[in-house]
Order: structure tokens, then sequence, then C-alpha cells
């Protein structure tokens, strides 16, 4: 299985368990409307340091690819597929906020 494949799987769960949460939600439109300027400042945030750190990483030599298993495309040292796995948590955490929260009676 590629790098690519497994972060398809990451992104395919955490986009479902986010499309669950939003359906069940009764306020869904309030809290979308509410949540997508912190998410998308959380998600600059993110990316930058996922590139900024994991090129460093790399570059020391903590983590290596196999070259095969790579789709080919890097930012810098880092594999595309890399930036998966923070694009999923940011999907993931709130719609497990919205799962778990208690609502009000």
């Amino acid at each position: 299985m590629t790098y690519f494949v497994l972060s398809l799987v990451f992104l395919a769960v955490a986009a479902s368990v986010l499309l669950i949460a939003l359906l069940v939600a009764p306020d869904r439109a309030r809290v979308v409307r509410r949540w997508w300027p912190g998410i998308l400042v959380s998600a600059m945030a993110v990316l930058v340091l996922t590139a900024v750190f994991d090129n460093l990483m790399i570059g020391s030599g903590l983590m290596q690819y196999d070259e095969d298993n790579i789709a080919g495309v890097r930012l810098g040292l880092v594999p595309v597929e890399d930036f998966a796995y923070p694009v999923a948590a940011l999907l993931l955490l709130p719609a497990l906020w919205l799962l778990l929260r208690k609502r009000a009676r």
C-alpha cells in the first residue's frame, strides 16, 4: 500500500465522521458559520508548521520514505502525502467535538 492510498483512507474516514457529525447536529448551520474562520486559520498554521518541521526532520535524517511508496510530489523534502494527516486531524477534531458535546434540552 502506498502512502498516497493510506493518506486517502485517513482523509476519507475523517471526512465521513465530519459529515455524520454535521448531519446529526441540529444547529449545523450556526456551527459551520462560526467554525470556518477558525478552521481556516488553524489549517494554515498547521500546514505551515508541518512543512517546516517535516522538512527539518527529513533533512536531519530522522524520517525517511521509500521512494517506491510515495507519489513523487514534494514540497521541499516533504512528500505531499505527509500533509494528509494534519488535514485529517482538522476534519476529525471538530467532528468529534460535535458528536461528543452536551446538547441543551
